[in-house]
């Protein structure tokens, strides 16, 4: 369900109802007079749900974390809010770019419309940038030629599934974050999907190599053996942003996971 459809649609109904009421119906009836049904259950939320669609759309937007191809840095079932207009302003549904103010840059977190099915959200790190030439062979992430600093960190510790998996710092960018990298799972990439620009990457039994081409952006998890992401699917078109992911406002089981990330 494209929930921004559904409320931009609530919001011009309800819009429609408080003309209606403002500058029609309210002069026809008696001050002592109930509003109608309509007003009470239609034009009073118009106000609400214009704040509401202005909030969603141009400044914060909620999402929850479904899957775990961002653990360590985002769980399963963490409440994140998303910066709607650090990569610009776009307009709602269409999601088409008017103003242009950042661009993403390595290491962001960013939220985006999966490429293959626009209608569901995607969240990944941002690797590549257009132009750049993305290796990630034998589990290691070259950017241009030059080795991505990683350092072992203490082993993760799954608390659903109760085992550890290998750790590691990694910088991108000026972005410092923890990545799981598991040492007994094959470093080639299976299950392609045929994608635009497919040409540019090049699959062999040690990995990925990719070309980013123009207005498009290479994704990946930081659950490296366990995300679906730009090795699998391809790249990400700038059209496709929604925004960036900054904080984490509410994990059901976890209170202390409330706040800023990297």
């Amino acid at each position: 369900m494209n929930f921004a459809l559904v409320l931009f649609l609530l919001l011009v109904a309800t819009a429609i109802l408080w003309v209606i009421d403002r500058f029609f119906a309210r002069k026809r009836r008696s001050a002592e007079a109930p509003a109608p049904w309509w007003v009470e259950y239609g034009a009073s939320f118009f106000p609400v749900i214009l704040i509401v669609f202005g909030l969603r759309s141009f400044i914060v937007e909620p999402f929850k974390i479904p899957s775990g191809s961002m653990i360590p840095t985002l769980l399963v079932g963490d409440f994140i809010l998303v910066n709607k207009w650090t990569y610009g302003i776009r307009l709602p549904v269409i999601n088409k770019k008017i103003v242009s103010i950042n661009e993403p840059a390595r290491g962001d977190v960013m939220v985006f419309r999966y490429p293959a099915d626009p209608s569901m959200d995607y969240i990944k790190r941002v690797v590549g940038l257009p132009g750049d030439r993305v290796e990630y062979l034998d589990k290691r992430l070259r950017i241009n030629g030059q080795p991505v600093q990683m350092a072992p960190q203490d082993d993760y510790l799954h608390p659903d599934r109760l085992y550890y998996s290998p750790r590691f710092s990694e910088q991108l960018g000026k972005v410092e974050h923890s990545v799981l990298i598991e040492r007994d799972v094959p470093a080639f990439v299976p299950q392609v999907l045929d994608y635009p620009f497919r040409e540019n990457c090049t699959y062999t039994t040690a990995g990925v190599s990719c070309t980013v081409p123009p207005g498009h952006y290479f994704v990946m998890g930081d659950n490296r053996d366990s995300s679906s992401d730009s090795r699998v699917w391809g790249f990400v078109p700038d059209t496709n942003i929604v925004g960036r992911a900054f904080f984490i406002w509410f994990n059901f089981n976890d209170m202390q996971r409330i706040g800023g990330f990297h």
